[in-house]
């Protein structure tokens, strides 16, 4: 059966790529259309690790336990039916697999499964790199290789440079690639269209390239667009890699022909990408044209963890928090640690008030407490980068990161 071979394909995606949370909720949905409960049950607790407290997965849990404990599980929410173009008899088709698949993809087609009534996905950032905190390096790196020749075009030309292609946003997870590439748009004036796995994968042969195909037309129709594609490596995994697995070679195929200039014009649409593990994606989506750019998105510096400090407590009742000093005891932290550190801190205050019956603000002592119970979150990925470092970087792809592990002497 066509769907089940895209379930065996998205599991071996997640035995590759286990933190994407997106591909592991689509996997529990499908696990349970299947009355695979028990199963699903496993993935929602793998996902809840992740991601604790996570609504989707907590309702997805619900409707698991339910039908294990021999209740019915609440049914989930119906499909609208498609219609199918002229030209395919969907009868011949599925006498011929006994499968329901979806319309072949027809280049040209108007858009099916994205549609414009998805515009409202595509939003204009009110911000710019001057809202990140720090991480003066990154937009170096950004200002000379995207937005330098976008605002100096001629100049640009003079030297034979241009901002064509895509860019590459590569380092630990929950360190801000998504922010950065928001700030990215704000920064151009563009619309910012951001993309995860889920808005790509369909359970019906030819749905996913089709869905491909369409994120990359609305994008076009929304110029100047900054379309982010994250996870990028769950989604252009090494087709070498990918035994058995037709229906993501065949999403790989299809992204590659969208990013090449020789089959698309993309005037005014800058692809931005982020991933975890570059060394996982496809050789031929980082060759001239498409993903030819790298920026190392390393940990929050001391300016970038007082801002995201910041950010996280500014709706809060605070009281005497010296962000400063937290700033400098939280080196080695992700984005994500300070965000956890500052809801941990919150929660704190929450139940001594709870406690006392008296509401009072969140104080240092919280914070240290929060702070003493955290373990950076990155150690196995600077592991896996190490090795990289050391023996897969002999064209040089990861000099930068090279010489940011030495510097912080991980």
């Amino acid at each position: 059966m066509a769907d089940d071979q895209v379930l065996t394909d998205m599991l071996t995606m997640l035995d590759r790529s286990p933190g994407v949370l997106a591909l592991r909720v689509c996997v529990i949905e499908l696990l349970i259309e299947r009355e695979r409960y028990a199963d699903a049950l496993t993935h929602c607790g793998i996902a809840l690790g992740h991601e604790p407290g996570n609504a989707q997965v907590l309702g997805l849990m619900t409707r698991c336990t339910t039908a294990l404990a021999g209740g019915a599980p609440d049914p989930a929410p119906v499909a609208v039916a498609r219609k199918p173009q002229a030209e395919f008899d969907w009868v011949a088709a599925e006498n011929e697999v006994g499968d329901i698949i979806a319309p072949p993809f027809v280049e040209g087609a108007p858009p099916e499964y994205v549609t414009d009534d998805d515009a409202a996905t595509v939003e204009r950032p009110r911000i710019g790199l001057a809202d990140v905190g720090g991480m003066d390096e990154v937009k170096r790196q950004l200002d000379l290789t995207l937005l330098g020749p976008l605002r100096n075009p001629e100049l640009a030309t003079a030297f034979g440079t241009s901002a064509r292609g895509g860019l590459l946003l590569y380092g630990p997870p929950g360190c801000g690639k998504t922010f950065i590439a928001s700030a990215v748009a704000g920064e151009l004036g563009a619309n910012f269209y951001p993309i995860e796995i889920a808005d790509i994968l369909d359970i019906y042969t030819g749905s996913s390239e089709r869905n491909v195909h369409s994120i990359f037309e609305l994008a076009r129709r929304n110029a100047p667009c900054v379309l982010f594609l994250d996870e990028v490596d769950a989604l252009g995994h090494k087709r070498s890699q990918m035994h058995g697995s037709s229906t993501m070679r065949t999403v790989v195929n299809q992204l590659l022909t969208e990013m090449d200039s020789a089959t698309h014009s993309n005037e005014g649409v800058f692809v931005l990408g982020a991933t975890n593990h570059p060394w996982d994606v496809d050789v031929a989506l980082r060759r001239p044209g498409r993903f030819d750019r790298m920026i190392f998105v390393g940990l929050p510096d001391a300016a970038a963890r007082r801002s995201i400090l910041h950010y996280h407590l500014r709706d809060r009742p605070i009281a005497g928090i010296d962000l400063t000093a937290l700033a400098a005891h939280t080196e080695g932290l992700s984005g994500a640690d300070l965000a956890h550190i500052c809801t941990s801190a919150t929660q704190l205050a929450m139940a001594d008030s709870m406690r006392t019956g008296e509401v009072r603000p969140v104080g240092m002592p919280d914070v240290q407490a929060a702070l003493a119970q955290v373990r950076p979150s990155t150690g196995a990925w600077f592991e896996s980068a190490r090795n990289v470092v050391e023996f897969a970087n002999g064209d040089g792809s990861y000099d930068d990161l090279a010489r940011y592990l030495k510097r912080v002497k991980r």
